[in-house]
This record gives C-alpha cells, structure tokens and sequence, in this order.
C-alpha cells in the first residue's frame, strides 16, 4: 500500500501535506484492513490479478510461440523493473510494453510509463522500445463486451446496464486527464454495437479520500435505482481486463447490497476477459499493429 500511495501519479497532493497524512493515518489503519478483503480473494497466496496475468501471458505465448512474453506488476512482484531486466538478459531489443488498462489515464498509465521510463534512465542497455497507451476502442475489445452483454441481456431480462469504472480524481481530468472521454467512448461503442434498446447508465467507483472524484459513484447510483424503477440490473465494469478486489468485492459484494437493501430484486454481473484467450487475442494484434 505505501508505494501505491507514495506514487505522484496516483495522489498529486504535495508532499509535505500528503505524507503526514499517509504515515500518521492511513498506514496505520487501512493495511490491517486491505489484508483482510484481500486474504478473501486470494488463491493459494496468488492474487486474481497476478493469477490472470499468468494466464494470459500463457495464451498469447501459445498464439506467438516465438515471442519472449514477460508480466509485471506495479506494485507487487514481479515489478516492472525485474521483469524488464529479465528481458534484457534473454537477449530482448525490441519490446512492446502494453499495460492491462483498456482506457488511458496518469493514474495507471502513466504511472507505468513513467517506471519503464526510470529503468531505462538507469540502463545503458537502450532498446527498440513501443508503449500502448490504450485499447479503449479495439473492435475485438468491443465486440466481446457488447457480444457478452447481448447474452446476458436475453437471459436475465434486466431492465438496465450500469457501465462501471474505476473513478480518479476530478482535478485529474481538469489538468488534462483524457480517462473520462475514452470511458465514455468504449460504453458508446459498447452500446452502439450491442444494438438493444435498453437504458445504460455509466458510473465511477472507488473513491479514496476527500477529494471530489469523477460522478455518477456507482454506489450512490444503485442505492437510487430502485427508486426509479430499475429493479434488475446488469453491471459491467470494462475498465478492468479481470476481477479484482474492485470488482469482486466492492462491485458483487457491497454494490449488490446496495441495490438489494434499496429495493433491487436482481443484480447481475458481467466478468471482465479474465483468462479468455480473446483478450490475447487483442495483444497480439496490437502487437502486430
């Protein structure tokens, strides 16, 4: 949790404001916490995300059996920097670094930009090097949402999809971020695809701190829904390539809750690509691109 909450890109408040804070408050209280949801989520002491990540990495490897595939984590390991020195001591020179956000923003992003960009400064092993910023609008990215959402759709005969994202900071967005408009953009696609005349909503999820973060809040939206007639819904979270403790617990655990305590009869949820090989599918030809 300290380095996350360490990293510039993810909390831009001042250092000498921000860091009294983190060590006198919040390094004292939320790490007992956060180990506890996520010893729920755990597998064997393997994280989802690092599980899928294995997994994915094993798929695009069997779709391109003579491309060296590595993972990294950004603040877990492997960490970006063994994972490109691995790279380099297989003989690598030219690599693509694609990170596991469909939509741009500093907060992800950016921030792993900026950890391949450090290794490198460090380096004088200089390289053939290519970032994917994004794949917020990859027609195989959307055709397997709206295909997905189609199939649940006709199933469960819900009367609304709730698109849900990770939120960021408002100033964020104010200062340049362009996460909002590629968010809003994959749901277009998304909804434009699927072709059903259904009602969407689109909300953020997550919010940390005081701060005023991106709206609709997913959790403010499904304890009004019930309200306004929705009573089976469908989430979707799209930003995220697999469950997570974003989705498994926050999104099927305490926003089902909301929405059932507020007077929701069905509350689904669509999984992200997870292992599918489709999301390597996309990998490669971005690879290819």
């Amino acid at each position: 949790m300290k380095p996350f909450l360490s990293d510039k890109r993810i909390i831009k408040m001042p250092s000498i404001l921000w860091q009294p804070i983190l060590h006198g408050f919040i390094l004292t209280t939320r790490p007992k916490q956060s180990a506890a949801l996520y010893e729920m989520i755990f597998e064997d002491g393997v994280s989802p995300l690092l599980k899928y990540a294995r997994a994915q990495a094993a798929n695009v490897r069997r779709l391109l059996p003579h491309t060296k595939v590595g993972i990294a984590m950004s603040y877990s390991s492997p960490l970006i920097p063994e994972a490109i020195e691995e790279m380099l001591q297989a003989g690598v020179n030219d690599l693509t670094i694609i990170p596991l956000y469909p939509q741009y923003s500093g907060t992800t992003v950016g921030s792993v930009f900026d950890d391949v960009m450090a290794f490198f400064r460090r380096s004088d092993k200089i390289i053939d090097l290519r970032f994917i910023s994004s794949f917020y609008d990859h027609p195989k990215y959307i055709d397997y949402y709206a295909e997905k959402n189609a199939q649940a759709v006709k199933e469960h005969a819900v009367d609304t999809l709730n698109f849900s994202y990770h939120g960021i900071p408002a100033s964020y967005v104010t200062d340049g971020d362009r996460y909002p408009d590629e968010c809003t953009e994959t749901t277009r696609l998304i909804m434009e695809k699927l072709a059903v005349e259904i009602p969407h909503l689109q909300t953020y999820q997550s919010k940390f701190g005081p701060n005023e973060w991106l709206t609709p809040a997913t959790d403010a939206t499904m304890k009004a829904l019930p309200e306004q007639k929705s009573k089976k819904i469908l989430v979707i979270a799209p930003g995220f390539v697999a469950d997570c403790l974003e989705t498994i617990e926050e999104l099927t655990q305490e926003n089902k809750g909301y929405f059932l305590e507020a007077g929701g009869t069905d509350f689904y949820y669509l999984p992200p690509f997870n292992d599918d090989q489709a999301l390597a599918e996309i990998f490669v030809d971005l690879l290819n691109k």
